[in-house]
This record gives C-alpha cells, sequence and structure tokens, in this order.
C-alpha cells in the first residue's frame, strides 16, 4: 500500500517526460530551415563543406511526415485550412502539414500507450495507467492547435511593434534617393538585430522582387503569410502609389504615422486592461491577508478584554 503512490508518481513522471520529449522534437524540426537556405548561407559564407546534420532532426524529419501522412485531411478545403494556419504561424516548409500532423499523433497515441506499458510492467495500476494516458492523449489532440494559434498571434504581435520603424528606415531611404527594392533590402539588413523576424520576411520579399514580381505583389504576398491587415494596407498603399504615380515617400510617411498612432493605441489599451486584470489577484490573494494582519490583533485583543476562553470562540 505505501509503494502506491511512488508508484502514480512514477507513471505520471514518464507521461509528462514522454510529451516534454516530443514537443521538444517538434520544435527542432519546426526551427529547421531548409536545405536550400542552409546552402545559400553556405555559399555566402564561403564555407566549401556543408552543414552539419542533426541526427535527432534528420530522423524526426524522415519519421514525423510518414506518420503524419495518416491524419492528411481528405478535401482540398480543409488542407488549404490547415497549411495557411502553418504559415501563419511561420512554418514554410513543403512538408510542414505532415510533420505537424505527425507530432499530433505522437501526443495522441504516445500518453496512453506509455501508461498501458507501465501498467503492464507493475509500475502503477494498469486502469490508472491508462486514465492518465488518455487525459495527456486528449490534451495531445486540442494542444498542437492552441499552440499554432498562439504561435501566430505572438508573430502577428512582433510584427506591428517592427512595421512602424521598418517604415521609417524605408522613408529615409527612399528620400536618400534609393529605389523601393533597395529600401527594402536596406530594411532587411538594418533591422537584423533589433527585429530579426521583420528581417527574415523582408528578405523574402526582396528574393520575390528578384524573381520579376513588383513591391505591390511582394507586400502583399508578405501580408497572406503573415494574416496582418496592417501590412495588406501597406501593399495596398505601396500598390496605388505605383498605378496611379503618386509619390510613395509620402504614402509611406502616412502610413507610418497611422501605424504609430496604432501603436501607441494598443499601448494605451493594454494599460487599460492591466488595471482589470490585476483586481483578481488582489481581491483573491492581496485582500484577504491584508484583513488576517489588520483584524488579527484585533480579535485577540478583544478576546482579551471579553475574557472569552480560546476553546469557546467560534471556529
Amino acid at each position: 500500500m505505501g509503494d502506491t503512490p511512488n508508484a502514480g508518481t512514477l507513471a505520471i513522471a514518464a507521461v509528462v517526460a514522454v510529451s516534454s520529449f516530443v514537443l521538444l522534437v517538434f520544435t527542432l524540426v519546426g526551427g529547421r530551415k531548409s536545405r536550400i537556405d542552409q546552402r545559400l548561407e553556405t555559399l555566402s559564407a564561403g564555407e566549401s563543406s556543408g552543414p552539419a546534420v542533426d541526427p535527432l532532426a534528420e530522423f524526426a524529419r524522415t519519421a514525423l511526415p510518414k506518420m503524419g501522412s495518416i491524419l492528411i485531411p481528405e478535401k482540398e478545403e480543409e488542407r488549404t485550412k490547415l497549411r495557411a494556419r502553418l504559415v501563419h504561424a511561420g512554418f514554410y516548409g513543403r512538408q510542414a502539414m505532415a510533420v505537424f500532423l505527425g507530432i499530433k499523433l505522437v501526443l495522441i497515441v504516445g500518453p496512453p500507450l506509455v501508461g498501458a506499458v507501465a501498467g503492464i510492467a507493475g509500475v502503477v495500476d494498469l486502469q490508472t495507467g491508462v486514465v492518465l494516458g488518455c487525459l495527456c492523449g486528449a490534451s495531445g489532440l486540442v494542444g498542437p492547435s492552441f499552440w499554432l494559434d498562439s504561435r501566430k498571434a505572438g508573430r502577428q504581435k512582433i510584427f506591428r511593434r517592427a512595421l512602424p520603424d521598418a517604415l521609417d528606415v524605408m522613408v529615409i531611404c527612399v528620400e536618400g534617393g534609393l529605389s523601393l527594392s533597395a529600401a527594402i533590402q536596406r530594411v532587411a539588413s538594418e533591422l537584423r538585430t533589433a527585429h530579426p523576424l521583420l528581417a527574415e520576411e523582408m528578405n523574402l520579399v526582396q528574393r520575390e522582387m528578384q524573381l520579376g514580381r513588383s513591391p505591390g505583389e511582394a507586400i502583399r504576398e508578405f501580408a497572406s503569410r503573415t494574416d496582418l491587415e496592417e501590412v495588406r494596407q501597406l501593399a495596398a498603399v505601396i500598390v496605388q502609389a505605383e498605378r496611379f504615380g503618386a509619390s510613395i515617400t509620402k504614402s509611406l510617411r502616412m502610413h507610418a504615422d497611422t501605424l504609430r498612432n496604432r501603436r501607441v493605441m494598443y499601448a494605451e489599451e493594454m494599460a487599460q486592461k492591466a488595471t482589470v486584470k490585476l483586481l483578481f489577484p488582489t481581491v483573491l490573494f492581496i485582500l484577504p491577508a491584508l484583513f488576517i494582519a489588520v483584524l488579527g490583533p484585533i480579535s485577540i485583543t478583544l478576546i482579551a478584554i471579553l475574557d472569552v476562553p480560546v476553546a469557546d470562540v467560534p471556529k
């Protein structure tokens, strides 16, 4: 009887360890660059040898797509929606959908199997292990989708903060005599330290422009990759300036001012929400402790004055 809690703790620790390991593999695979990008970086750096191969990432790259192919939706509309969600979250790889679904399958099937194995091995009761594994598998069913939406929201927040600074640099470059393509390239190089995520997207925009697309079309593709209304408006501003021959400098400056005002308004909105969010921890944690600290000595003094026995004091 005394070994049952220890066995249950070991089972829970095993399930959590397996789930954490799978999430680690997913993170490594999701952040892994494509072979083309690695080769381009190698050639630009002047290195003759290829990049080092990570065995764990290589195994995940080959095994997870095969597992995820089982869960790929049959309808084209569902595949398109899932592919768009992955792109919005920053996964542009050709096998991103299969890898994501493979990780989801592992998170669904893995915990019940671990729980069943732990129950058969006698580490924990079989019923307890299966129930815990099924609960963890249910969380693996919905967890990746929530994580994908959270990653998308985080990327959009980063882009909203970085876009006004990027437009300021772009306006300065255009006023200095550079073309819009050269200005975008300059933005990508100047903001690589302050805003690396936006710099990577600007590099993609620059590559699309080198392949023959106009700046407006390249920015529009950037908007479709990030699902940001601010970038769509920027693409519309550039397209209208190109179509009607308006001054691109004035258009960019006005749009930069608009984005900066939105950023200030968003900061003020978050500041106003902070007061409401602080209300709940104040009521639940701070006020009870304050009441105990203030009313506790008074209660003891009143009990002593009234000479009421402690045993008779109602609890």
